[in-house]
């Protein structure tokens, strides 16, 4: 059956495959009859959220963050400033951090470093770092970190290392907040490799130093590094290559995961925003003498393709309970264009986020399976206003919710591997 969704003479590695077989499988087909729902209850979809009327439960709220895209992780550090403020606005919480409204973060690449900059438990027990602070740092390091250093390969290794270790020093994740899934792709054993906090808890062989995660997840050749404890060893390449947009991956582990999920039994028990990085910056023209080019026209397909099967997976109720923020293609040149220029850090650091608010300013881009994409009258930004609203409510109502929808693990007796990453470690934990 999955086959009627990927052309069949594309080669498409296990993961992605296993994760569009579940989203085919579990949501697309029939969903649209209330009757024949995913949690084999009966339902009125139309209604925003009716899903949970039933249960009372309310939704798990995930975040997803693709890889660099044209903008290098400046994009979706824009979005999450504003949807940070527009949080500490309408909640009245000044201090308001952007992982207290969230339950389970996924992000590749850029996306991954944000994750881990927004995720991570400082010693205050706050986040390391507020939304705006993690833009500054992007803005900052950009070229430090970035996949298309031209400083040579000690550099490219040992810049982005220094960075890292600098902010996370010693922490690990186990010092996440929330779930957090970061991926890269592993050269020893050939497939995706995600790094999960939920398996980091029940295996110590899971368990990864947050700066060599962001590093691996940034890398653009290979990189080793192994678990806390020594026993699991990758050679890993960027988060962009196995998973430019995690939100696929991160749906199926919440779906899985029923010992952190209980309640999570189809899309109508989720709440998701997917940011997207901004628009592709290779021309078709620079295919055949730019491999670099090439894979990243690759990866800005698979990140459609995956944004175009899950807004099908979420049918009538994706306008309450998916976003994707993401470029319309009008202004993508634009940014690459002044990564080019040789102009002093300062104005370049400007420019980059004016163009962010210019793409945040365009209508909204939604893509449907096999019909393409399509605007609609409400812009970026009004989506996230819109998702801010629907963060708060979640967050109020649990407040007095009986059954917490979301119990994240701290240890566990019993080692296993969890459904996050089972694919990742079977030849690895």
């Amino acid at each position: 059956m999955a086959i009627s969704m990927l052309d069949s003479n594309m080669e498409v590695d296990k993961l992605t495959y296993e994760i569009f077989s579940i989203l085919e499988n579990k949501f697309l087909f029939g969903y649209d009859d209330s009757k024949n729902s995913v949690t084999g209850k009966e339902t009125n979809l139309s209604a925003p959220f009716a899903g949970n009327k039933i249960v009372g439960t309310g939704k798990v709220r995930i975040l997803s963050i693709d890889a660099g895209g044209s903008t290098d992780g400046v994009l979706a550090a824009q979005s999450l400033t504003h949807l940070e403020t527009t949080l500490r606005q309408n909640s009245g919480k000044n201090d308001a951090h952007i992982a207290d409204f969230f339950d389970i973060v996924a992000g590749s690449g850029a996306g991954g470093v944000l994750a881990g900059l927004l995720f991570t438990r400082g010693n205050d027990g706050t986040p390391l770092f507020t939304a705006n602070e993690a833009l500054e740092f992007i803005l900052e390091n950009g070229r430090k970190i970035g996949r298309n250093s031209k400083n040579g390969f000690f550099r490219r290794v040992s810049r982005p290392a220094k960075v890292f270790n600098k902010v996370f020093g010693d922490l690990t994740l186990k010092d996440t907040m929330k779930g957090v899934l970061i991926p890269c792709y592993d050269l020893k054993t050939g497939t995706p490799f995600v790094f999960s906090r939920a398996d980091a808890w029940e295996m110590d062989g899971c368990d990864f130093i947050l700066a060599d995660v962001c590093g691996a997840t940034m890398a653009d050749r290979g990189v080793g590094l192994q678990s806390v404890d020594g026993r699991t060893k990758i050679t890993a390449v960027g988060g962009g290559i196995a998973m430019t947009n995690p939100t696929a991956a991160a749906i199926t582990h919440v779906l899985n995961n029923k010992q952190e999920f209980p309640f999570a039994n189809g899309v109508e028990d989720l709440l998701v925003v997917s940011l997207g990085n901004g628009d592709s910056d290779s021309g078709a023209g620079n295919v055949m003498s730019s491999l670099a080019a090439f894979v990243k026209i690759a990866g800005d397909g698979t990140a459609d393709m995956v944004d175009q099967a899950v807004s099908m997976a979420f049918g009538q109720t994706r306008n309450n309970n998916y976003v994707r923020i993401q470029g319309n293609g009008i202004v993508g040149k634009k940014y690459q264009l002044i990564k080019d220029e040789n102009v002093n850090k300062s104005e370049r650091m400007k420019k980059m986020v004016v163009i962010a608010e210019e793409i945040l300013g365009q209508k909204n881009v939604e893509c449907v399976l096999f019909q393409g994409k399509k605007l609609v009258e409400n812009s970026n930004l009004d989506k996230l206003k819109i998702v801010a609203s629907e963060l708060i409510k979640e967050q109020e109502r649990r407040k007095t919710s009986i059954l917490p929808p979301v119990v994240l693990k701290h240890a566990s007796p019993s080692p296993r591997t969890s459904s996050a990453t089972t694919l990742s470690f079977v030849s690895s934990c």
